[in-house]
């Protein structure tokens, strides 16, 4: 039976792809920090679910800041796979909290590589890299072979978290691949990110809660797909003869205006009624337009999205109105 570990497990990516791994007969092993409850509700549903009752899921008290720990739990599980998927993500915040940024989402990588190494040097790596390393981007769409140019804290941290995995990929000749993964969402998403930010707000307002939505530049252009098509060209990538990098993307660029349009109009209503701009959304240095090439990835792994940017906006919708216990069918257009 492989068995794999995976960091970042309480997120909407680790949620997907440990139910991904357990489908397909994997022992799987989850790191949540000391600081994390083990309480989490896409975890409870995975182990409350009766698709997965019974079958080896365990979790781990870790963190990627602590070398020590990571080799200890690297000896003591013996993985097959090591998915990193934990990081501090959040853009913005990276430059509220930039030393932590680097620390974890940065040398975080690398204590997990030499753990890695210092456990026996078997183990395929999967690094999940970010569309925010290009930044201001030097071409368009963004290739595997496009220059980075990060312009946050954030973006800094992965540029160097995916050229140490190349690094040990070719000097300790590892299994490790970086996914070069573009803003994928899902109704897993967490709150702080603007399309679940929308969507939530979107149910709060059709339920009377809230009244207004405050965001930053609406001109962002984004290529976003859902999460869920994502964790499987990780999976893929790991399945490869040696390791190699892939952008993984839809191919396509939308606005957050766009978004908006599609959200709101998905319940009827004009977005332009409610969304206030708010200053202290704006990051320090913008990202002006992101947009993948994802050809290498359907060529070499046969992978290719199943749900289209309509699909995943209201996916997205329709999960947020369940959760303030109102029925989409009644509130949401057909179409």
């Amino acid at each position: 039976m492989k068995r794999a570990l995976i960091t970042g497990v309480t997120g909407q990516d680790g949620s997907y792809l440990t139910e991904l791994l357990l489908e397909k007969g994997y022992e799987v092993h989850g790191i949540i920090r000391r600081t994390t409850s083990f309480k989490n509700e896409w975890l409870d549903e995975i182990q409350d679910s009766p698709r997965f009752k019974g079958l080896p899921f365990f979790l781990h008290y870790g963190d990627l800041t602590d070398a020590q720990g990571m080799i200890h739990l690297m000896r003591k599980i013996k993985p097959t796979e090591v998915y990193n998927l934990a990081a501090q993500s959040h853009v913005r915040m990276s430059f509220d909290i930039p030393e932590y940024t680097g620390d974890v989402t940065g040398l975080g990588t690398l204590r997990i590589l030499d753990a890695i190494l210092e456990a026996g040097g078997e183990t395929r790596f999967y690094q999940a890299s970010s569309s925010e390393m290009f930044g201001q981007v030097q071409e368009i769409p963004q290739r595997e072979t496009t220059p980075f140019y990060p312009r946050s804290p954030y973006g800094c941290a992965k540029v160097f978290a995916h050229w140490i995995t190349i690094n040990y990929r070719e000097a300790y000749h590892m299994h490790a691949s970086s996914g070069i993964l573009f803003n994928h969402e899902s109704p897993r998403r967490g709150e702080a990110f603007v399309t679940r930010k929308v969507t939530r707000a979107i149910a709060r307002i059709v339920s009377g809660k809230q009244k207004e939505l405050y965001l930053g530049n609406l001109e962002a252009k984004r290529d976003w797909g859902f999460a869920k098509d994502y964790v499987e060209a990780m999976w893929l990538m790991l399945q490869q003869p040696k390791g190699d990098d892939y952008v993984i993307a839809m191919g396509e660029t939308h606005s957050v205006k766009e978004f908006l349009d599609l959200a709101f109009g998905a319940v009827g209503k004009d977005w332009q009624e409610f969304v206030k701009i708010d200053p202290n959304n704006f990051r320090r240095t913008e990202v002006d337009i992101l947009i993948g090439d994802p050809a290498k990835a359907r060529e070499k792994l046969g992978w290719k999205p199943k749900h289209t940017f309509k699909d995943l906006v209201q996916m997205m919708v329709k999960e947020d109105l369940k959760r303030e216990g109102l029925l989409p069918e009644k509130y949401m257009r057909s179409g």
